[in-house]
């Protein structure tokens, strides 16, 4: 994907944050409740495990380390954003807590990576060439992954007079059957929660 179509992206979440300040709104969720949902969907690949390093990819202003805080002491939390707004809004909001920046470079390889929402607004990108974009990206959540990583989309599945233009709606029996061929045979769909999406889970086989 190209860095100006990137960019597009970028300053529509940075439109977003600036209307709705650092909220579910502000990182284009409907709500609170719905946001932490998707939380606790990502967070399944975790299961289990009690001190791991975790890359937030797509991090926005850090909404995940809140949740993680309550319940997930343990966890050595990174966040990534390709949009500097709101990397700089993130360390405003927690300081020395965390590390987070919109530099890709910078990344490393993680425990486990996760990814909320990073495929949703394609803008006026054609279809086809956003879900290059979105398997190229699944490559690169893959490497930086030492023992698993989780997504979501928006769901094919979603009743057709209801969806956006700008939006992009993945088949998840495509992307499963990809991460199960192309990643690990330890792959996992769920989609029986209240939201128009699914989540993929991706762990390594030990």
């Amino acid at each position: 994907m190209s860095d100006e179509v990137l960019g597009k992206v970028a300053a529509y979440y940075a439109a977003r944050l600036q209307e709705h300040g650092t909220t579910a709104r502000g990182v284009d969720w409907n709500s609170e409740a719905s946001q932490t949902l998707r939380f606790l969907k990502l967070l399944e690949v975790c299961r289990g495990e009690t001190a791991f390093s975790l890359l937030d990819y797509g991090c926005g202003y850090g909404a995940l380390l809140d949740h993680l805080r309550s319940g997930w002491p343990g966890c050595r939390y990174s966040g990534y954003d390709v949009a500097p707004e709101m990397v700089e809004a993130a360390r405003r909001r927690h300081g020395a807590d965390a590390s987070f920046t919109a530099v890709a470079k910078d990344l490393r390889v993680y425990d486990f990576v996760v990814a909320s929402g990073i495929f949703n607004v394609r803008l006026e990108t054609p279809t086809a060439a956003w879900h290059d974009y979105v398997v190229q990206t699944l490559d690169r959540l893959n490497a930086l992954a030492r023992r698993g990583f989780a997504f979501n989309l928006l769901s094919l599945y979603s009743d057709p007079e209801k969806r956006r233009e700008s939006l992009y709606y993945g088949d998840p029996r495509e992307l499963f059957d990809h991460c199960k061929r192309v990643y690990s045979p330890r792959v996992a769909l769920l989609h029986d929660y209240p939201l128009y999406e699914f989540t993929i889970l991706v762990r390594r086989e030990e």
